[in-house]
């Protein structure tokens, strides 16, 4: 029982258009059609969509797709959800054929974010085309990449994440927690932030690091701005750059992240990087 890997993860914004230059052109992930007509669906892998991006007046992320087993799994998980107190509800028919998947439920986190539990994922069996990113993404046994969000209050949701959830710390950054459910370092963190939850940043790895160079090089040329210069860091040793999203939230392009492959015990990182990831304040509005 539990969480095996971050599955998807689902956007609100004003601005979908600018999404598909972000996603596509950038990322180089797989624009494909979906349900909805408004959205806009990417794929990274065997998998359906893993980032959906959904019209709204304001910038906000709507779902963390953490994928369980099988159907027992996901109803024991959700028993557990409910037994703190927390009000679960299952997707319908409908909007599990939206995400293609075979089951689904949802809930809020002790912080508030949107967290969605899913099994069978129903898969398409067409290869996924992701060009500009010859080497494609580093996704298999540990998923989507990695998100960071926030809480008020930090102890309450590591406890939720741990005991419930069953993720295992790997490792902390004064109040940050870093969190596992596979192979991957981390595939969740806490930051501690005021008021209801809210989204920090995504990652997507890629499987080469000249794909990390070129997409340095596309940013540069799309105008999209930089938030963290190229580095890597001393929890996960991933090389990696930080770009601001069009709403602004961090998102990570890296390589080479390191695989925990047996339990470690956790410790505290003083440093972010052991070099470069010199950062940068967003632009004005």
């Amino acid at each position: 029982m539990g969480i095996r890997s971050l599955g998807y993860v689902r956007l609100q914004a004003p601005d979908t258009a600018a999404w598909k230059v972000f996603g596509e052109d950038f990322l180089g992930l797989m624009r494909v059609e979906g349900d909805d007509p408004e959205s806009v669906y990417f794929r990274l892998d065997h998998y359906p969509p893993r980032l959906v991006v959904s019209p709204g007046d304001e910038p906000a992320m709507t779902a963390m797709g953490f994928e369980v087993m099988h159907e027992r799994d996901l109803a024991e998980v959700a028993a557990a959800v409910e037994r703190e107190g927390i009000k679960v509800t299952a997707g319908t028919e409908a909007e599990c054929a939206e995400r293609r998947v075979n089951g689904f439920v949802r809930f809020q986190d002790p912080a508030g974010n949107p967290v969605e539990l899913f099994y069978g994922p129903v898969l398409d069996h067409v290869r996924p085309w992701t060009p500009l990113v010859t080497s494609g993404f580093v996704t298999g046994d540990m998923g989507m990449g990695h998100v960071i969000v926030t809480a008020e209050d930090v102890a309450q949701e590591f406890d939720f994440y741990t005991r419930v959830l069953g993720f295992v710390e790997r490792n902390t950054a004064g109040p940050t927690y870093f969190m596992g459910c596979n192979a991957r370092h981390h595939t969740f963190g806490i930051a501690p932030r005021p008021g209801p939850g809210q989204l920090v940043h995504i990652m997507v790895e890629a499987g080469s690091l000249d794909d990390v160079g070129l997409a340095l090089d596309r940013a540069a040329d799309l105008d999209i701005p930089m938030m963290n210069t190229l580095g890597k860091h001393t929890n996960d040793h991933m090389v990696s750059f930080y770009v601001y999203s069009p709403e602004f939230y961090a998102i990570e392009f890296g390589w080479n992240g390191l695989r925990v492959e047996r339990e470690e015990p956790t410790y505290e990182i003083t440093e972010g990087a052991f070099w470069g990831h010199k950062f940068t304040p967003p632009p004005a509005p």
